[in-house]
Formats: C-alpha cells, structure tokens, sequence
C-alpha cells in the first residue's frame, strides 16, 4: 500500500483539491481496509473481495474509492444516501464489515491539533492529518445483508418492464398493479416532464 501521504495527494489531484474531507475519506478508507484484512485491493484481486457503502455525496467519497478502488461501475461501492459522513467496508470472504462514521466533535478539536495553523478549513485539514482515530471516527462492527442482485459481477437478473419494454437490470423493478414496471412507468423516477429528442446522426 502506498503511503498516507502519496494516496492523499493522488486522491485530491483526482477530486479536483484538497480540502478536510480528502483527509477524512483516506483516514477512513485505510481504516477500513485494515479492519478488514484488505491491504491494498485497488492494485490487487482482492479488489473482488470488497464492497463499500458511503452514506454521503461528497469529498470524503471521491477519497474512499480512490484508495480502495471500489466503483460504482464494478458494484463495489454503493451509494445510500443518509447524508451522513460514513462508509461501511465488507469483506465478502469472510464476512467482516465495519461501519466507521467522522466524528462531528474532531471539527471542534482541530484547534488543539493545529493551533499554529490560520483558518479553520485549513486548520482542519492538518488536524485531520494527525488526529488520533478513536477522535476522529467511530467505529461500530455490523453484519450487511448483501443481496444476490447487488454483487459485483455480471448482470444475472433481468426483466422488460410490460409498460414501456425498457430493460430493468439486478432486479430494480418495481412490482405495482401486478405489473412489473421500470421506476418512471411506476411513478417515481428522479426526474419528471420527459420529453424524446430525435437524434439525428
């Protein structure tokens, strides 16, 4: 595994900038990944032994699935959105998992690491650096119920929705009416008011 420092100025070269939460994200991913017996998966097979769920959109993510390379695309990591600064990593060989969530009282503490330090973003960003862990983040282990059609892997599960004909992947269908329809076709899709361009090539 490359160290803190090489995976925090990667992580924030790919976000975009540093900020607190780049620290937080790769604190917390390298946390993870020790707790469960994951050294390095991004670089290795042991990328198909993990998955991660972040509960939040925002900084620390980006820095969680850089370290540990887990990716919406390969349906390693898993968005459930609860706003909440967390992220839970699972060993599906052996079963471990360990939700670990930034502790709001480190925001407070910062001052006590970094007193030397001018602002309070930045004073937080070296802070987070070397701010012990039991101050930075709770930790709790858990038991994930993972379900066949979330794991990673090619897709095995797959129906025409009968209203529109649209395929629905890893059984995201919604059962409404007796009918086995996509999101939009049962009313509650993200987005509302469609209209079909036609493209012209």
């Amino acid at each position: 595994m490359k160290t803190f420092e090489t995976l925090l100025a990667g992580s924030a070269k790919e976000h975009g900038h540093m900020c607190p939460g780049q620290v937080i994200g790769v604190r917390m991913a390298l946390l993870g990944l020790d707790l469960i017996d994951l050294e390095n998966p991004k670089e290795t097979r042991d990328i198909k032994k993990l998955i991660v769920y972040v509960e939040i959109d925002r900084c620390a993510t980006d820095a969680i699935a850089y370290v540990t390379g887990a990716a919406l695309g390969r349906r390693s990591l898993k968005f459930v959105d609860g706003g909440i600064m967390a992220a839970t990593f699972v060993n599906l060989e052996t079963g471990k998992a360990f939700r670990i969530v930034s502790r709001e009282s480190a925001r407070y503490l910062a001052e006590t690491y970094a007193s030397d330090v001018a602002g309070k973003r930045d004073q937080q960003l070296q802070a987070y650096k070397k701010m012990p862990l039991h101050e930075l983040f709770q930790v709790s282990e858990v038991k994930v119920r993972i379900l066949q059609n979330d794991m990673p892997g090619p897709t095995k599960f797959k129906v025409l929705c009968e209203k529109c004909g649209i395929t629905i992947r890893d059984r995201k269908e919604v059962l409404q009416d007796g009918l086995t329809l996509c999101r939009e076709c049962a009313g509650i899709a993200y987005y509302y008011a469609r209209r079909d361009l036609e493209l012209i090539v």
